[in-house]
């Protein structure tokens, strides 16, 4: 395929190489390691087109020259990151823990489904500064910031195992506070197969990031808020974000979305016993929402070890406050519980 005049300007300010990280392969790396052999510009889109569909090497790219394929795989790496440990679950579930070229851990997660959907839940950031208290990413030390092609290797990695067609930003770190990275990553999804629209970021309600992404996202990416607890008193026990930014103007944000965009905020919420999981925390989850803008998905908690999970029955009976206060509301299935790559539970050991 020609590379586009978007992808000509992608590849000229996609991922700098002045910020310290090492050497990488990413598209402006491979460009200039064409233009260096005198190859054509075209070139860049024809490694493009097969590491995008799963490539695993040069050596199965058939229409480049030989000499070309070699001096390639000599010089310019198929991956940012280095696969360090992978763990499979009885789901179907798969988890790899990798390392940056500088040392970082990083962890993703490829979620299949029954239904043939096979979704990858992307990180952002090594760890994560802001500590929310049920989530073992919170407890390790924060690493740095995630370049847009380690965020993207991470899908070109299970890429190549299989085809997925739907991508989540709600692994390692905040993606409201590596935007830029987040976006053009997210950008270049649809090449591996994932659409915009089958594509979601989250964020825990970090407004400076949060008011970016719904002024200058053109893209129907999805948005969802990491919320907890409607409570805001209860919100700043559990998500130290809260006292920074309160959850009202992060809402208001969250609607502003809806009216440019036309399409519902998913609202996330795990579920802990005795902690925000009472029929009352329910009824103040549906006033603080109301039924217009929001779709709540009520996640089963994976114990990280502060909290208790819920039983199945105070989750019934929370979901059925919000059913009669016509909330649309869906109880997640959780997935890799059983290697500690389900939602909350991805703490790389350093």
């Amino acid at each position: 395929m020609a590379v586009s005049e978007r992808r000509s300007i992608t590849i000229g300010a996609f991922c700098p190489l002045a910020d310290g990280y090492g050497a990488r392969m990413d598209l402006e790396q491979l460009g200039s390691a064409l233009a260096d052999r005198g190859e054509p510009t075209y070139r860049a889109g024809q490694v493009w087109q097969w590491v995008s569909r799963g490539a695993a090497g040069y050596a199965e790219m058939t229409n480049l020259p030989g000499p070309l394929r070699d001096a390639l795989a000599a010089d310019v790496p198929m991956s940012t990151l280095v696969v360090e440990d992978e763990a499979h679950a009885r789901d179907g579930t798969v988890k790899t823990l990798f390392r940056t070229a500088d040392g970082h851990p990083v962890e993703a997660v490829l979620m299949r489904y029954r239904d043939g959907r096979r979704s990858v839940c992307l990180s952002s950031q090594s760890g994560c500064p802001l500590t929310c208290t049920f989530c073992a990413t919170g407890a390790m030390r924060f690493g740095r910031n995630l370049t847009p092609w380690e965020i993207l290797d991470q899908a070109l990695h299970f890429r190549r195992v299989e085809s997925v067609d739907h991508a989540v930003f709600m692994g390692m770190g905040e993606p409201m506070l590596n935007l830029d990275a987040v976006l053009a990553a997210a950008r270049l999804l649809p090449d591996l197969g994932v659409t915009h629209r089958r594509t979601t970021v989250s964020t825990v309600g970090w407004l400076p990031g949060l008011t970016r992404f719904v002024d200058e996202v053109s893209e129907p990416i999805r948005l969802a808020l990491s919320l907890h607890a409607a409570d805001p008193q209860l919100r700043a026990r559990i998500m130290p974000v809260e006292e920074r930014y309160p959850v009202h103007d992060v809402l208001a944000e969250c609607r502003r979305y809806v009216g440019l965009r036309s399409r519902r905020v998913f609202v996330e919420y795990v579920m802990l016993a005795g902690v925000n999981d009472s029929p009352v925390r329910a009824r103040e989850l549906a006033d603080l929402l109301g039924p217009d803008h929001f779709k709540v998905n009520l996640i089963p908690y994976n114990p990280t070890g502060l909290y208790a999970g819920s039983s199945r029955e105070a989750i019934a009976a929370f979901k059925s406050v919000l059913d009669r206060a016509h909330i649309p509301a869906t109880v997640r299935l959780t997935r890799g519980r059983d290697i500690a790559a389900a939602c909350g539970q991805l703490a790389a050991a350093r």
